[in-house]
């Protein structure tokens, strides 16, 4: 048998000690190669969309390969660790330390080309239904399966990058130890372990001041209050794992009534060791699953966002002309061809405005005809409007207009024209977009209109009139490629500035909800599968974690068995044994996400008047049954194993 069929041979006599490694790593490949795929397809035309798909794919595949990189090597070590008195045993029948650092380096880089050929092989069967979603979120009509070199050798370069380099970090892990180290073996001797009570406090301290950052960020947001936030969060959690659990444990200790029972004397005694010497692992899990469970809550959260997007644009294309607009009627037939082009059917509503001054607010206001209110009311399917003379109702703005102004049957005249109106309160709708109305817009009764004839102050009866034409489409989503000439001049004329230069405005939803709907959407996918790496391989860490420590808890099993512990008995010790390490570093995660949710609430809210509870509940609930399914199946396994 030569050199490499004996490393071989240890892979697959090893295939259950590498199973859920493995797993991780196919994952990881599949994510990455798919990611690839979008990054390199030549269908992807529209510069925008380019700049999405590229920016989006190179900065999760930066996240994966750096957390890919971190999680090769700790489950290496842990797998090292869990094969040293086999590594001690080849070293005393006459291997020496280079034979063994070259068997290590070819098994895993046997590893390494099993899952980066596996993880290509269902990342190209999987890119298809990916396409399939990704044509959908940008609204494409075609985005097929191709064939490159680009994607397969980018991974193939990554990945085996990446083994290469666990492989000679792995063997420095072997060469520090003496045939005698690997022949006892890694497992720490059960005693209680050592910790400060002035750290322990300080770690409880640190979590607890995080914590009410965040519940004072709810009254004021600040941004740089972030940073500290997640510093504190940090370096408590850390504190928390190595001090405050066995702190908390020894109070317990102390009571005896708590302590002193059979199945919870064994548990707290052997828990208390195992969380001491895997407190650095549930410190990376609890990060890394505090990471996943934010990138997925963050992403969802845009979701909000976009569902309030229609809400907030009911119109489907809007345009407004002044009276000086030389391009107005070109402008509407060409919106109406380009509509009539698409194969879509529309309602046009054309509404005049005009302009008076307020004697109570010494301002401008816009007044809108009742009729032709109701006219746009009809086509958008929302209430209608019964005034009687002399009442006036607000348009608001924005959505923040309903608590902001106050409405008492505010009492005013239209100076202009000596018409008196009472205001009697807002319209519950938003119609036209926020800057189309930069002041006051009322609407009034058909006969307060008619009495509407002296022009604005300063002004002629043209320059006192704005009109508006208001297009209603029902597939408003198909309206992306429609008044795409003036949306551009829009843009280039007003840039970020809510001042207008030009005689007239032009609004599409439809075009800026495609951009908005794909942009959030990739963002969402691609958090999701990201996140999924990151929960499997949190998993895994908790599994490599415990095979590592099998043959020492096999034995402590062995004898209490010959101590007359039953099966039964043993699977509730074990559950005691298992829950804190699967659900200790799981709950600090949730209570960690929680407040960081709370915080992004407040975030949301101060930006964009936007709720985000209902996401991020339904956000921990999935992660939560995610979580007990995995944990059922380990344990599964882990019995298994021991009986």
């Amino acid at each position: 048998m030569t050199f490499r069929q004996f490393a071989y041979n240890n892979v697959i006599r090893n295939a259950r000690v590498y199973a859920a490694f493995l797993l991780a790593s196919i994952f990881s490949v599949l994510v990455f190669f798919v990611y690839s795929m979008l990054m390199f397809h030549p269908n992807i035309e529209d510069q925008f969309l380019q700049n999405i798909a590229f920016g989006g794919m190179f900065i999760a595949q930066v996240i994966l390969i750096i957390f890919t990189l971190s999680f090769l090597f700790y489950s290496m070590s842990a797998f090292l660790e869990a094969r040293s008195q086999e590594f001690g045993v080849l070293l005393n029948l006459g291997m020496d330390k280079r034979q063994l650092n070259r068997m290590i380096f070819l098994e895993t880089m046997i590893l390494g080309f099993i899952s980066t050929t596996v993880g290509i092989f269902f990342g190209f069967a999987f890119s298809k239904f990916f396409f399939m979603v990704i044509r959908e979120m940008f609204l494409l009509d075609n985005l097929p399966l191709y064939l490159s070199w680009k994607p397969f050798t980018l991974t193939i370069l990554v990945f085996l990058s990446l083994y290469i380099i666990i492989s000679f970090g792995s063997s420095v892990f072997i060469r520090k130890k003496n045939i005698i180290q690997l022949l006892k073996g890694y497992g720490k001797q059960n005693e209680q372990e050592a910790y400060s009570k002035g750290r322990a406090v300080f770690g409880l301290l640190l979590l607890f001041t995080a914590y009410s950052l965040v519940l004072l960020s709810l009254f004021q947001i600040k941004v740089y209050m972030s940073f500290i936030i997640i510093f504190l969060a940090l370096v408590g959690t850390y504190l928390f794992y190595t001090d405050s659990v066995l702190y908390l444990l020894g109070i317990i200790r102390k009571r005896k009534n708590l302590y002193w029972h059979s199945f919870r004397l064994i548990a707290f005694a052997e828990g208390s060791i195992k969380i001491r010497e895997n407190a650095r692992m549930f410190f990376i899990v609890t990060v890394v699953s505090t990471i996943a469970f934010l990138s997925v809550g963050v992403v969802t959260s845009f979701t909000s966002f976009t569902a309030q997007y229609r809400e907030m644009n009911p119109v489907s294309i809007f345009y407004s002309s002044n009276w000086d607009n030389p391009f107005e009627e070109e402008h509407v037939m060409k919106l109406s061809q380009e509509l009539q082009r698409e194969g879509l059917s529309y309602d046009l509503v054309k509404l005049s405005v005009k302009k008076q001054t307020s004697s109570n607010l010494r301002s401008q206001v816009n007044l809108i005809k009742e009729s032709e209110v109701n006219s746009l009311a009809v086509a958008l399917k929302i209430p209608l409007i019964d005034l009687q003379n002399g009442e006036a109702l607000i348009i608001p703005n924005r959505r923040e207009d309903y608590e902001g102004l106050r409405i008492e049957d505010e009492q005013t005249v239209l100076e202009e024209s000596s018409v008196p109106i009472q205001i009697k309160g807002i319209y519950d709708r938003l119609i036209f977009p926020s800057i189309a109305l930069k002041n006051r817009s009322l609407i009034i009764s058909d006969e307060d209109y008619e009495l509407i004839t002296e022009p604005l102050y300063g002004y002629g009866l043209r320059e006192s009139n704005i009109t508006f034409y208001a297009f209603h489409v029902s597939e408003w989503l198909r309206t992306k490629d429609v008044g795409t000439d003036l949306d551009r001049i829009m843009t280039q004329t007003m840039g970020t500035s809510d001042i207008n230069p030009n005689a007239y405005y032009f609004f599409n939803p439809g075009l800026n909800y495609s951009i908005i709907r794909a942009t959030f959407s990739l963002l969402l996918f691609t958090g999701l599968l990201v996140a999924a790496v990151l929960l499997l391989a949190a998993g895994s860490f908790v599994y490599f974690k415990l095979y590592t420590d099998l043959e020492r808890d096999k034995k402590q099993y062995d004898v209490l068995r010959r101590m007359g512990v039953t099966d039964r008995e043993l699977v509730k010790i074990v559950n005691r044994q298992l829950i804190p390490q699967f659900f200790l570093p799981w709950g600090l995660a949730m209570v960690h996400s929680t407040f960081s949710f709370m915080f992004l609430q407040a975030f949301w809210v101060d930006l964009a008047a936007v709720s985000i509870a209902m996401e991020m509940l339904l956000v921990l609930i999935a992660f939560t049954i995610i979580q007990v399914s995995y944990f059922f199946l380990i344990r599964w396994r882990y019995i298994s194993h021991i009986q």
